[in-house]
């Protein structure tokens, strides 16, 4: 694996980070800005909706564009997105920088995968996604703990100071690291973005969209409810919370590990693992939401399983369109998963605002992610019957051709 695909990955967990370090803060962001702990939520989602925009079009924008070039501004907006936000004085400001930053993320994410995938073989593509995930799956061990520490000790904004900082150095690396003509072989074989556009006429592509999105609106709806629900309802200090979600990270990296080597060779079978043990896992802790040995070990539990399956389910749609589309199709990837990080937090809101309580955010995940598991069905269906040059379980032997998409084999 090219030592620069491991600094995009290092650069990821400064993203990562942001993305999720306010499941930990959204008592103190609440109390500190005099709203609901549900209307702090909608900054998760703000971040979420961000990303579902921002992919695409910042894709698109940057398509000509020289792809270090393009990382390095998109890294630079992310970080002084997050230096506003640390000093907003209330809480539009805030939501107007998730926002922006969020833009940034998600054209990074977009040409940071195009740019990982260009660096390696057809058959390692899943583990080079599983390295960007990687720095997901870190920044849950390492990254959102820091910050819920951060958070209880010296106020939430010292959090978004410290990812200002992370950010910084993610600049660094990838001005160091990445090569300065990465991608520029294809440049000019690179299709129009009109053509690329094509790949959204096949119902594949659709299926392993909508498949992302329930996956991510599942395991969101919990996750950013997860610190009131281990102390309001769990029973567990606030400290515990920073354990928590190591705990959760831990699992996360290690399901990294495993589902980036085993969706290279078993692209179905991992997904039916990674999202049927999600939605046991979160069905478990809606019904033991009150046990705290239960739940702590099931959300470790939760973050090995999602992210066994992560991997597949980005790989996907490389295998899909990756050839044909080559700037939509990472594009594609961040805008699904964060259609699901959008509905997730909104959906676990709506559950705590009628009073089912916070017990029932893992209940709705668990349905969503079943929704997902039955998603994942219907494309290894459609594979089989031969609907695509991809043969079900074998990622990337049957890639498109490059000039146009096909829904013939």
């Amino acid at each position: 694996m090219p030592v620069a695909v491991y600094v995009l990955g290092a650069a990821v967990f400064a993203l990562g980070t942001s993305e999720f370090m306010l499941s930990g803060l959204l008592p103190d962001v609440a109390d500190d800005l005099d709203v609901s702990i549900p209307t702090a939520g909608l900054l998760i989602s703000a971040f979420a909706i961000g990303m579902v925009v921002g992919a695409p079009l910042l894709a698109a924008a940057t398509q000509r564009l020289p792809r270090r070039q393009a990382l390095l501004g998109l890294l630079a907006v992310f970080g002084a997105g997050h230096v506003v936000g640390a000093v907003a004085p209330g809480y539009a400001l805030l939501f107007a920088c998730r926002v922006i930053s969020a833009l940034a993320c998600a054209g990074f994410w977009a040409v940071g995968t195009a740019v990982a995938i260009s660096l390696v073989s057809a058959d390692a593509r899943a583990r080079a996604m599983a390295v960007m995930l990687g720095g997901l799956s870190i920044a849950n061990i390492a990254g959102v703990p820091a910050g819920a520490l951060l958070g209880q000790h010296l106020g939430w904004r010292s959090a978004f100071w410290a990812v200002a900082l992370l950010t910084a150095l993610g600049l660094a690396g990838v001005l160091a690291f990445v090569p300065r003509g990465v991608g520029a072989r294809d440049a000019a074989r690179r299709p129009r973005l009109r053509a690329e556009l094509v790949m959204y006429r096949d119902r594949q592509v659709w299926l392993a969209i909508g498949t992302i999105a329930f996956f991510a609106a599942g395991t969101f709806c919990f996750f950013s409810y997860l610190a009131p629900l281990l102390t309001d309802v769990t029973g567990l200090g606030e400290g515990w919370v920073p354990v928590v979600l190591v705990l959760y990270g831990i699992g996360a990296l290690t399901g990294t590990l495993v589902g980036g080597r085993l969706a290279d060779r078993h692209m179905f079978g991992t997904l039916y693992t990674g999202l049927g043990a999600a939605t046991a896992a979160l069905a478990l802790i809606a019904l033991t939401a009150r046990n705290p040995v239960a739940v702590v070990a099931l959300s470790g539990l939760l973050g090995l399983a999602a992210f066994v399956g992560a991997p597949a389910l980005n790989a996907r749609i490389f295998v899909l369109a990756g050839a044909a589309a080559p700037t939509l199709a990472g594009a594609t990837v961040t805008s699904a998963f964060n259609t699901g990080n959008t509905i997730g937090p909104w959906a676990g809101g709506v559950v705590i605002s009628v009073g089912l309580g916070y017990a029932w955010t893992a209940g709705l995940g668990a349905l969503l992610v079943l929704a997902a598991l039955a998603g994942a069905w219907l494309q290894d269906r459609e594979a089989r019957r031969g609907s695509r040059a991809v043969a079900g379980g074998r990622p990337f032997a049957g890639a498109l051709p490059r000039k146009k998409v096909s829904t013939q084999s």
